[in-house]
Protein backbone atom coordinates (compact mmCIF):
# COMPACT_ATOMS: atom_id res chain seq x y z
CA UNK A 1 0.00 0.00 0.00
CA UNK A 2 2.42 2.74 0.77
CA UNK A 3 4.91 1.80 -2.13
CA UNK A 4 1.51 2.36 -4.30
CA UNK A 5 1.06 5.39 -2.93
CA UNK A 6 4.71 6.33 -3.43
CA UNK A 7 4.50 5.51 -7.05
CA UNK A 8 1.34 7.86 -7.48
CA UNK A 9 2.49 10.67 -5.82
CA UNK A 10 5.70 10.40 -7.53
CA UNK A 11 3.89 9.69 -10.99
CA UNK A 12 1.47 12.59 -9.79
CA UNK A 13 4.50 15.26 -9.47
CA UNK A 14 6.13 14.08 -12.90
CA UNK A 15 2.85 14.79 -14.70
CA UNK A 16 2.42 18.32 -12.99
CA UNK A 17 5.81 18.96 -13.84
CA UNK A 18 5.29 18.51 -17.10
CA UNK A 19 2.02 20.18 -17.25
CA UNK A 20 3.62 23.44 -15.67
CA UNK A 21 6.64 23.43 -18.55
CA UNK A 22 4.12 23.10 -21.21
CA UNK A 23 2.56 26.00 -19.80
CA UNK A 24 5.56 27.91 -19.36
CA UNK A 25 6.44 26.91 -23.20
CA UNK A 26 2.92 28.27 -24.46
CA UNK A 27 3.32 31.37 -22.34
CA UNK A 28 7.20 32.14 -23.88
CA UNK A 29 5.93 30.82 -27.59
CA UNK A 30 2.85 33.66 -27.34
CA UNK A 31 5.67 36.30 -26.28
CA UNK A 32 8.44 35.26 -28.54
CA UNK A 33 5.62 35.20 -31.59
CA UNK A 34 5.78 39.13 -31.24
CA UNK A 35 9.78 39.04 -32.83
CA UNK A 36 8.17 37.14 -35.58
CA UNK A 37 7.47 39.78 -37.52
CA UNK A 38 11.35 40.91 -38.53
CA UNK A 39 13.04 37.80 -37.06
CA UNK A 40 10.76 35.16 -39.06
CA UNK A 41 8.43 32.29 -37.96
CA UNK A 42 9.83 30.97 -35.11
CA UNK A 43 12.60 33.25 -35.36
CA UNK A 44 14.04 31.83 -38.58
CA UNK A 45 14.30 34.76 -40.48
CA UNK A 46 14.51 34.66 -44.41
CA UNK A 47 16.42 37.89 -44.68
CA UNK A 48 19.10 40.91 -43.54
CA UNK A 49 17.25 40.41 -40.09
CA UNK A 50 19.19 37.55 -37.78
CA UNK A 51 18.03 34.91 -36.84
CA UNK A 52 17.00 33.74 -32.97
CA UNK A 53 16.61 30.23 -33.79
CA UNK A 54 19.21 27.78 -31.75
CA UNK A 55 20.65 30.95 -30.49
CA UNK A 56 22.44 30.16 -27.10
CA UNK A 57 19.97 31.48 -24.22
CA UNK A 58 23.26 33.34 -22.57
CA UNK A 59 23.92 35.28 -26.00
CA UNK A 60 20.28 36.30 -26.41
CA UNK A 61 19.15 37.78 -22.87
CA UNK A 62 22.97 39.53 -23.13
CA UNK A 63 21.80 41.38 -26.61
CA UNK A 64 18.42 42.07 -24.66
CA UNK A 65 19.66 43.38 -21.91
CA UNK A 66 22.16 45.61 -24.26
CA UNK A 67 19.54 46.68 -26.43
CA UNK A 68 17.85 47.68 -23.11
CA UNK A 69 20.80 49.88 -21.78
CA UNK A 70 21.64 51.27 -24.89
CA UNK A 71 25.15 49.56 -24.86
CA UNK A 72 23.88 47.95 -28.49
CA UNK A 73 23.01 50.50 -30.54
CA UNK A 74 19.51 49.95 -32.53
CA UNK A 75 16.59 51.63 -33.83
CA UNK A 76 13.63 49.42 -33.06
CA UNK A 77 14.97 46.61 -30.46
CA UNK A 78 15.48 49.30 -27.69
CA UNK A 79 11.52 49.57 -27.46
CA UNK A 80 10.87 46.14 -27.79
CA UNK A 81 13.93 45.09 -24.64
CA UNK A 82 12.28 48.01 -23.00
CA UNK A 83 8.95 45.77 -23.49
CA UNK A 84 9.97 43.21 -21.37
CA UNK A 85 11.36 42.07 -17.82
CA UNK A 86 14.54 39.62 -17.16
CA UNK A 87 12.48 36.66 -16.55
CA UNK A 88 10.25 37.67 -20.12
CA UNK A 89 14.25 37.50 -21.67
CA UNK A 90 14.95 34.03 -20.45
CA UNK A 91 11.39 32.11 -21.51
CA UNK A 92 12.14 33.98 -24.88
CA UNK A 93 15.62 32.88 -24.89
CA UNK A 94 15.24 28.86 -24.17
CA UNK A 95 11.88 29.10 -26.39
CA UNK A 96 14.46 30.42 -28.98
CA UNK A 97 17.02 27.93 -28.06
CA UNK A 98 15.31 24.71 -28.38
CA UNK A 99 13.58 25.48 -32.04
CA UNK A 100 16.64 24.13 -35.06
Amino acid sequence: MKKTLAVTLVLAGTLGAVATAQAVDVRARFIAANCSYCHGPDGKSRGAIPSLAGLEPGYFVAQMKAFKDGSRPATVMKKHANGYSEAEYEAMANYFASIK
